[in-house]
């Protein structure tokens, strides 16, 4: 898997969150000899015993669960603690959600067929941000429970936590509170983490605007998934064949930090490296 990522040209990878144990021995090997360095984690890396498919939400941080929730923090400590073996830079976080019926696919299938903005559409977004808003606060507290223990060791290890906008609306941190809480860690490594498709999905069903969001955070940036949207939420597109306007974003993205490339694995390379080229051709080699 490295060996293929490197032969593509790229000297860093990022682990996902589908990665098995069974596949750690031969990562801490290719590291081990050069073959490829791993500038990030997506937790949880590698995947919770029993589990056998990619799931960075099977666990909440946000859960009413205590058991969940202890098992949302020993598996995103192990997921730190194999960031710092592998001299990885940054652990990428979901967080979890407020507990709510989801209105997210609804909304998106009324912005598909035109709707968007329509008094159905409208009604139905009240209704959500409503409910969100009158629960979120017992979930935020139990979530930043988590962060702070999590604060501690990853300071220890020299790893940074890059907290991920989420494309649901039902997952936090919402972007309206995404400042005040990484003001709650202002000093540490707790940092944001941007994901270019969920914001432009946010943005094409009217909550955000993609750019605006960007530049709010850009401050506490430490990296950013890079790939694109066809309308309305076809994301892990390559770079240069959706909606996402790059060169409007190319001024929040400096050299430090971390760009990859979170591409649909039903892309050939061909396609892959198109998509690569049209970054460097927007944004440089930087």
């Amino acid at each position: 898997m490295l060996r293929e990522i490197r032969e593509l040209g790229f000297e860093y990878a990022e682990l996902s969150h589908g990665i098995r144990l069974s596949l750690v021995p031969g990562i801490i090997e290719a590291v081990e000899n050069g073959e490829m360095k791993i500038c990030s984690l997506h937790n949880f890396c590698p995947l919770p015993i029993g589990i056998t498919h990619a799931a960075p939400n099977v666990f909440k941080f946000t859960s009413d669960d205590k058991r969940e929730r202890d098992k949302a923090y020993r598996y995103s400590l192990q997921t730190i603690e194999m960031a710092a073996k592998l001299g990885a830079e940054v652990v990428v976080l979901h967080l979890g959600s407020v507990d709510m019926r989801p209105y997210t696919k609804k909304l998106l299938r009324l912005v598909e067929h035109g709707k968007k903005g329509g008094a159905k559409y409208e009604r139905i977004c009240l209704k959500a941000i409503e409910k969100r808003e009158k629960k979120k606060e017992k979930h935020f507290e139990l979530m930043k429970e988590i962060l702070r223990d999590l604060e501690v060791e990853a300071e220890k290890r020299g790893v940074k936590l890059g907290i991920e906008n989420r494309e649901t609306l039902e997952e936090i941190p919402f972007e309206t509170d995404f400042m005040l809480l990484l003001n709650d860690f202002p000093d540490g490594p707790i940092g944001y983490w941007h994901d270019m498709g969920h914001a432009q999905i946010k943005e094409n069903m009217g909550f955000i605007e993609h750019k605006m969001h960007l530049e709010s955070l850009a401050d506490r940036l430490l990296g950013v998934h890079i790939h694109d949207v066809q309308f309305p939420d076809r994301d892990h597109c390559p770079p240069g064949t959706g909606d996402i306007d790059f060169d409007a974003l190319k001024g929040f993205i400096k050299p430090d930090h971390l760009k990859v490339f979170e591409l649909s694995p039903r892309l050939n390379n061909a396609e892959v490296m198109e998509g690569v080229n049209y970054i460097k051709s927007v944004w440089g080699e930087g």
